[in-house]
C-alpha cells in the first residue's frame, strides 16, 4: 500500500497516510479541521536484495571469467582479493 502525503490549506499543517489506492482521498484536516490537499510524492525506487534476481544470479563477469584471486575481474589487470568486486 502506498503513503500519500497530504497538506492542510487552512492551518499547513502536512502530514502522511498510509492507504490502498483504492481508498477515496482524505478531505479533512485532523488538526482543525480544514480542507486537505493531496501532495505528490517522488515515490521510492525499488531495491534488489539478496538472490533470486537476474543481476546477482545470473550475471557473467568480463572477459567471461569469474571474479576471485586467480583471475582479473572488474576491468581490473590486478586479480580481484575478494568476491564480488569492488
Amino acid at each position: 500500500m502506498p503513503t500519500y502525503g497530504y497538506e492542510c490549506q487552512e492551518c499547513g499543517h502536512k502530514f502522511d497516510y498510509f492507504q490502498r489506492m483504492s481508498d477515496r482521498p482524505l478531505t479533512k484536516c485532523p488538526e482543525c479541521g480544514g480542507a486537505l490537499r493531496r501532495l505528490i510524492g517522488a515515490g521510492s525506487g525499488i531495491i534488489f536484495k539478496g538472490s533470486g534476481f537476474h543481476a546477482t544470479d545470473y550475471r557473467s563477469a568480463r572477459n567471461g571469467t569469474q571474479c576471485g584471486k586467480e583471475s582479473p575481474c572488474c576491468g581490473k589487470e590486478i586479480p580481484c582479493e575478494k568476491k564480488p568486486c569492488d
